[in-house]
């Protein structure tokens, strides 16, 4: 299999892994929970994808050893299907992260009872807006 591609598609896995993502030292990767994605009948005999590579030839595993393909070659449609399935779940994770990053105020008796919580407006001023989309 080709290596240092831009995308990694494990179909075991049902993982979609960006590699080198905004910046990181490793690939950021999902697990994408949509059955009727992956059991599509043009998927059926996929291994695993690395697309964007310097050997284009190697980018496509296949199961039951035909030789590695390109990913154009292998026929598998528009590569942005992984994509977008990938941006959905970081702009998820980006949400999440935003959202449990709250201050909270603690009472001063040693009690940890949350005293005050900060404000969404209060939020946005330190942190900016709640992301609303991503695209890569």
């Amino acid at each position: 299999m080709a290596t240092n591609a831009n995308w990694t598609i494990i179909f075991e896995d049902k993982k979609i892994i960006k590699n080198y993502a905004e910046g990181a030292n490793e690939g950021v990767g999902y697990v994408i929970n949509d059955d009727a994605f992956w059991s599509q009948s043009k998927f059926s005999n996929i291994w695993a994808i690395q697309h964007g590579t310097s050997v284009v030839s190697d980018e496509v595993e296949h199961r039951d050893g035909t030789a590695h393909t390109s990913y154009s070659d292998a026929n598998l449609g528009d590569i942005s299907q992984f994509i977008n399935k990938w941006d959905a779940a970081h702009l998820a994770q980006l949400q999440a992260d935003w959202d449990a990053d709250v201050i909270h105020v603690y009472s001063a008796d040693g009690s940890g009872d949350i005293t005050s919580t900060e404000s969404e407006a209060d939020q946005i001023s330190r942190k900016g807006a709640r992301p609303t989309s991503y695209s890569s």
